[in-house]
């Protein structure tokens, strides 16, 4: 008996033959999904189609060529001005040489004249003094001088700090530090003159009857020019017995006390030959003819005027 084959109905298509493979199907069809097509579609509107990174790039590469060009521009410019800038330069240097010639050659003529007046002082002493012109110059400070002396080196103690230490020099204006102060200088100086120094300069500053010793911060003027340590006293009279005197003396024994108790550095010698410049800017405010009686020594004088400053 033989099998018929199925009838099919010929109302409706036949299925497909890969109709159990649909979602193999629509992931073929949508291989891309949705959303990316929609981002690269609003990506490909706003720039132009091209990729960020690409944008990024242009955009360093634009900014690389503007700083070239800015500092190109810079550096002509630079290159424009560079001499003008070193003519004013070089004109400003010759200024200062100019006016530094200048202040110079006055310096020299002040020297000039000063030596002058105090060679015409120095006559006028002679002429009016008699016999006692070159000792009044002397001790005026008029003239320069040598002769036999002592030499006294004053400084400040090792590792002197700039504060104040609060200790019993302190209660008198000063600091315990190790410092020289100007008031020390005043004593020392009063001493040399009470034990019979003639002539007394400290670090080359001849020292007169108008002289004064002051305080500028920690610097210590003479005649308001300021001294840096270590000082050093020369005072003209008889070496040996001057040492010995003002050693001896209270304001000796005070130095002597600086030096155990604060450890301020000091050391004195007779020397056979100590010279003094000229007191400069010498000024003669009154002169009188020599009457009765010897002229006053002005040495107790010039002690009395350090010890009247502060």
């Amino acid at each position: 008996m033989s099998q018929q084959p199925p009838v099919r109905s010929t109302g409706s298509p036949p299925p497909r033959p890969d109709a159990s493979m649909s979602l193999l199907n629509n992931v073929i069809d949508h291989a891309l999904d949705d959303g990316y097509a929609e981002a690269s579609a609003r990506r490909a509107a706003e720039g132009g189609g091209l990729p960020r990174t690409i944008r990024a790039k242009l955009g360093l590469a634009a900014g690389l060529v503007l700083a070239a060009a800015v500092v190109t521009l810079g550096a002509a410019e630079a290159r424009v001005s560079a001499p003008v800038v070193a003519k004013e330069r070089q004109d400003l240097i010759d200024r200062i040489e100019s006016e530094t010639s200048a202040a110079d050659k006055l310096e020299q003529d002040v020297e000039r004249l000063r030596g002058e007046v105090g060679e015409r002082q120095r006559k006028a002493l002679e002429q009016h003094g008699g016999d006692q012109g070159e000792v009044l110059a002397l001790l005026s400070g008029a003239t320069a001088v040598h002769g036999p002396g002592v030499k006294l080196v004053v400084d400040d103690a090792k590792g002197a700090a700039d504060g104040g230490g609060g200790g019993p020099r302190e209660s008198a204006g000063f600091s315990d530090t190790g410092r020289v102060r100007d008031r020390d200088m005043q004593r020392i100086v009063n001493g040399l003159w009470e034990s019979g120094a003639e002539a007394v300069s400290i670090n080359g500053q001849r020292l007169t009857a108008l002289s004064a010793i002051r305080a500028a911060g920690d610097a210590i003027l003479v005649d308001n020019k300021p001294l840096v340590p270590p000082y050093t006293v020369l005072a003209v009279g008889d070496g040996q017995r001057l040492s010995t005197a003002f050693q001896d003396s209270a304001d000796g024994q005070y130095l002597h006390a600086l030096q155990e108790n604060f450890g301020i550095r000091t050391s004195i010698s007779a020397e056979g030959d100590v010279r003094l410049p000229a007191a400069p800017s010498l000024i003669v405010r009154t002169a009188e003819p020599r009457g009765a009686g010897a002229a006053k020594v002005p040495g107790r004088a010039t002690a009395d005027t350090g010890k009247g400053t502060s």
